[in-house]
């Protein structure tokens, strides 16, 4: 009787030849936040960031959303480094670099001009960064091709409405210098870009220029790297080249001058392209 008692107590008791009940699972703790934590990127290295980076930051930040306009002056450099907090060499450097952009203009004196003033960007300046970074950006041929081709079948539609004489007068020029019958490479390159920058100037958009001007300057060097790697003579040799990029010129320039914009876009995608498949690059 106390045994069957007993095993009537006791949830947890079998009866002999019985099958054993298994415990219920324990459940894991939750991880701890620290755990939690070091298992997620909460903890992962930090970039090192320069304190005259965080100027230039803030200062770009204050021109995007049109806080400081081309014309205004910026605070002296004392008291633009005590409202951020920073070093007179921190402001220093940060003014040093927008210049070198030509996001500023600084003046040293005590004059109306002195101070540093926000610039309206110069294409110039634009072309010039932007010829930096696709020097340095090792895009493949066929990128930088298609983004011109992109560009300037826009560029020159834009041209057969909106070309002024100036354009055109400066366009015949570079074809008639091009002409010449012993015009040599490195001299027909250059004429050859500024041709292009021209017809892309004519259509009226800056944007599309500079970024234009940009392209073909940073392939410069490596179109004219291929004009000099072509033979003397032959189909592929330079005068054959030579030739065939004179009348692809003068074909766009008579399509610009007649409005022709559906001609003039066709002849400037299939100069670009054929040229693209004699480079050696």
């Amino acid at each position: 009787m106390e045994k069957s008692n007993s095993a009537a107590k006791d949830p947890g008791a079998t009866h002999a030849g019985a099958a054993p009940v298994p415990a219920p699972p324990v459940a894991a703790p939750p991880p701890s936040v620290a755990e939690s934590s070091r298992s997620s990127e909460a903890w992962k290295p930090l970039t090192r960031v320069r304190t005259y980076e965080l100027v230039l930051e803030r200062i770009e930040t204050q021109i995007v959303c049109g806080s400081l306009r081309a014309g205004e002056r910026l605070p002296p450099e004392r008291e633009l480094a005590t409202m951020l907090g920073v070093s007179r060499p921190a402001v220093r450097e940060a003014l040093r670099i927008l210049e070198s952009q030509g996001v500023v203009r600084s003046q040293v004196g005590t004059g109306p001009d002195a101070g540093t003033t926000i610039q309206q960007l110069p294409s110039d300046a634009l072309a010039r960064l932007l010829r930096v970074h696709v020097a340095l950006g090792s895009f493949p041929l066929e990128d930088v091709v298609e983004t011109r081709v992109a560009l300037e079948r826009a560029s020159v539609a834009l041209a057969c409405r909106r070309a002024r004489p100036q354009h055109l007068a400066r366009m015949r020029a570079d074809l008639l210098a091009m002409d010449e019958p012993e015009v040599d490479r490195r001299t027909f390159n250059e004429l050859d870009t500024s041709f292009h920058v021209a017809l892309a100037e004519a259509g009226g958009n800056r944007l599309m220029a500079d970024v234009t001007r940009a392209i073909r300057e940073s392939m410069r060097l490596p179109i004219l790297a291929s004009l000099s790697a072509l033979p003397d003579a032959g189909d592929v040799g330079w005068p054959s080249i030579r030739d065939g990029l004179r009348a692809d010129h003068h074909a766009i320039l008579a399509a610009v001058e007649t409005g022709a914009a559906e001609t003039a876009a066709g002849r400037v995608e299939a100069h670009i392209r054929d040229f693209a498949s004699h480079m050696a690059v």
